[in-house]
């Protein structure tokens, strides 16, 4: 019969033994030392100078003085001596000076943190992951970098998001305070589309990129193309608005059909031209001009154009375009002007279009 126990090792207390409370007392120092182990450190080589009773170390290797021979086991510090206490397979201890959980198996102490990870259901990061959010992260930065060719990588870094079908979802969902302000991604097929919101309820597509052709699109792009149903007169020598009176196309609204004007509805760089044709009222000899005035009174540089001469009429046109940086609620509109015989410039054939373009 042994006189200890296997794992351990504290001693039994014998038959017919004499002074049965030091065998007694002797298993109770040696778990008063193991259960629930943490040690103060587990680089040192040499005991520390004042140890206090019940203090322990996991001796580091190559130990010297009362702990030569010990490495790598657990010196307890109890009743003004250094109890030696070898470790098993499967002890593990805490480290109090590097917030560290080692386990020994067998040849050393190694770190409870596991190399790999696989089939968790919840991971939660400084927060708590739930069914509907099964990996959670709470945090104020991430890092993803590549590993390198000396570390045995390639140097580059893929971040890979998959979906099951064209028709499901895919994309990065950004909020502010929970509420929804942009989508990217793949929403509802392969499409990639940018889209922003202002309430997390109506989204505004502002890029979409075809994935058959590459083809860039901005949906919400101001752009309109206006024109004249009716004959418009102009007299001699008065610059007079054309009544554009319907649309082509007028995407968000910004060409205004009742006022005859584009007004710009974001701060920005447009694009904008327009066709003058001549209608006689009595006489071919007329000076046509046409340009476009910002706010209702200033000429835009570049957007005048004249013809003079004889014309054809429904024949002799003027086009004219330029670029021009508005701010939002600038006003855009289109105006004719005769010298030396009136006349009138023809309906469907006058027209007025415009884009933003930065």
């Amino acid at each position: 019969m042994s006189d200890a126990t296997t794992h351990l090792l504290l001693p039994y207390i014998l038959a017919a033994q004499a002074q049965k409370h030091v065998t007694h007392n002797e298993a109770l120092r040696i778990l008063d030392g193991l259960v629930q182990l943490s040690v103060l450190d587990r680089n040192l080589t040499a005991p520390p100078g004042s140890p206090a009773d019940g203090d322990r170390y996991i001796v580091g290797s190559g130990a010297t003085g009362d702990w030569a021979g010990w490495d790598l086991n657990v010196a307890l510090w109890t009743d003004g001596a250094w109890l030696r206490l070898p470790p098993r397979t499967g002890w593990r201890a805490w480290v109090e000076d590097d917030g560290l959980l080692l386990v020994y198996d067998g040849a050393g102490w190694v770190g409870t943190t596991p190399d790999v990870l696989q089939n968790l259901a919840l991971l939660g990061i400084g927060t708590t992951a739930d069914a509907s959010n099964p990996f959670s992260a709470k945090l104020n930065a991430a890092l993803w970098t590549a590993k390198t060719a000396a570390e045995g990588g390639t140097g580059d870094l893929f971040y890979t998001m998959n979906k099951e079908a064209a028709g499901d979802d895919l994309g990065l969902t950004l909020q502010t305070g929970f509420v929804t302000k942009a989508l990217v991604g793949l929403f509802g097929s392969d499409r990639f589309r940018l889209a922003v919101s202002a309430d997390g309820s109506t989204f505004f597509d502002g890029l979409s990129v075809d994935n058959a052709n590459g083809i860039v699109d901005q949906p919400r792009l101001p752009r309109f193309k206006a024109y004249t149903n009716y004959d418009n007169y102009v007299g001699i020598g008065t610059w007079t608005k054309i009544g554009l009176n319907n649309t082509d196309y007028n995407d968000q609204g910004a060409f205004d059909a009742t006022n005859n004007r584009f007004v710009a509805p974001v701060d920005g760089t447009y694009l904008f031209g327009a066709t003058l044709m001549y209608k006689v009222n009595a006489s071919t000899t007329a000076r046509m001009r046409g340009r476009l005035v910002l706010n209702g009174t200033t000429e835009i540089r570049g957007s005048l154009g004249e013809i003079s001469a004889t014309h054809v009429s429904l024949a002799t046109a003027i086009w004219l375009q330029t670029v021009v940086s508005l701010t939002a609620g600038d006003t855009v509109e289109l105006q004719g002007y005769f010298r030396v015989a009136d006349g009138y410039f023809a309906a469907d054939h006058t027209s007025f279009w415009g884009c933003k373009i930065g």
